[in-house]
């Protein structure tokens, strides 16, 4: 559910107490713990942290535009939501993440990267902490450009091998053959000895 709210303090006023307190634990989370060099804003409609382009400036490659998203906190109609860029592909930090949130005790109820919960004491907030300190900015731009070089070339792979064969085409068959197959004589050899003149 993205907000209109153009900065952090509005988008929180606009919520009921509970998610809004929610959502301010986390982020004092972030703030003790996250890499500096990644900032805090309005992004897609809810609080995100990305590199800014001054840290950061080919930006998100989808659209350069927009800086390089890292995390993001939202209210959703039915949750609330903590987004972990750094946990989209199968990477040793998201099997520490899980194991930890397992060994807390806590379900984890997560997608791709999105993390849902009802109320805060539903997370455990040492985990989200150890995560973000294992992500430094530097980790996640190196991360975040092997899984563009890979989704790239597995791209460029499929595209190939969806192509058409294309078939051989014959030869082009020499003027010799051309003048044998039309049934015309062919023109004598430069090197060919002149006949005889019949007397008369």
């Amino acid at each position: 559910m993205q907000s209109k709210a153009s900065a952090v303090p509005e988008y929180l006023a606009s919520l009921p107490d509970d998610r809004r307190n929610a959502l301010e634990s986390l982020r004092k989370v972030f703030a003790a713990n996250m890499d500096p060099l990644f900032e805090e804003g309005m992004q897609y409609g809810m609080i995100g942290y990305f590199l800014p382009h001054r840290v950061y400036p080919a930006g998100y490659h989808c659209d350069p535009r927009q800086p390089l998203s890292f995390a993001g906190l939202a209210s959703q109609k039915n949750h609330l939501s903590i987004y972990l860029m750094c946990l989209y592909s199968e990477s040793a930090d998201l099997k520490w993440f899980s194991a930890e949130w397992a060994k807390s005790g806590h379900k984890l109820d997560m997608g791709r990267c999105c993390v849902r919960f009802r109320r805060i004491e539903d997370v455990p907030l040492d985990v989200v902490a150890g995560l973000l300190r294992r992500v430094t900015a530097k980790a996640y731009v190196e991360h975040y450009e092997a899984n563009i070089r890979s989704t790239s070339s597995k791209a460029s792979a499929e595209a190939k091998a969806r192509q058409p064969t294309k078939k051989a085409t014959p030869a082009k068959a020499s003027s010799t053959s051309k003048a044998s197959k039309s049934g015309k004589p062919s023109a004598k050899p430069a090197n060919a000895k002149p006949s005889k003149a019949k007397r008369s």
